[in-house]
């Protein structure tokens, strides 16, 4: 029987109620618990995530992340704001044909990325910057926990191709935001369950809208 607190455990019992036990076997789960290892040591020294305790880690920090993975899009992936690589590590170790760009301005969060990235030899590359300095074309851009929804597109607009989709990950439903969000964007709401959150949880997928085409009331 599994302890409640095992976090081997809760990921795999987690990934099997989310659909996704086949998308991320074994030796993947084990590579992401290894992540969380990581990043736990470099917390000790610089405060890179507020959840301290690994079988929370799992839940907030790991599932919470691949509970997009349904919803992305092409090869190519920019996490902005990525911060400890949340969501775009996870994704990374997931996908290993996902390129992902992880966006950070903070130095320390660099660092850390950038040692993930070589420990890990991940599709990935850190790009120590501020969003608005990002160049590239990307499918699916992915934020979490990064911005209001119109500072959000303010700064990251321009990578969001008529191609691709913007993945922001919010808590309760950001009713003011989407009424506050730019002409010329289009965005689906969708509820998220992430097993062991009580939390509310969406996943706010922006698309740039053609010219003469219309957002959907």
């Amino acid at each position: 029987m599994h302890s409640p607190t095992d976090p081997a455990a809760i990921l795999a019992d987690g990934l099997h109620m989310l659909g996704l036990g086949a998308a991320v076997p074994a030796a993947t789960q084990q590579r992401l618990l290894e992540y969380l290892q990581l990043l736990d040591r470099w917390n000790q020294r610089y405060n890179l995530t507020a959840v301290r305790e690994r079988a929370a880690m799992v839940t907030r920090h790991l599932l919470d992340s691949l509970v997009l993975l349904p919803h992305v899009r092409g090869t190519r992936l920019a996490d902005l704001g990525s911060g400890a690589g949340l969501p775009g590590i996870p994704l990374a170790l997931a996908r290993p044909d996902l390129h992902v760009t992880l966006v950070d301005s903070n130095g320390k969060k660099a660092r850390f990325l950038q040692a993930a990235v070589d420990t890990f030899a991940l599709n990935a590359e850190v790009a120590h910057l501020r969003v608005e300095a990002l160049n590239g074309t990307f499918d699916t851009l992915t934020t979490r926990a990064f911005a209001s929804l119109p500072d959000m597109l303010r700064w990251g607009g321009h990578l969001l191709t008529p191609n691709a989709t913007w993945l922001a990950q919010k808590g309760k439903y950001p009713a003011d935001e989407l009424a506050a969000l730019p002409a010329g964007y289009a965005a689906e709401t969708l509820p998220l369950s992430v097993p062991g959150m009580d939390a509310a949880r969406h996943v706010v997928i922006i698309r740039r809208l053609n010219r003469g085409t219309r957002a959907a009331p």
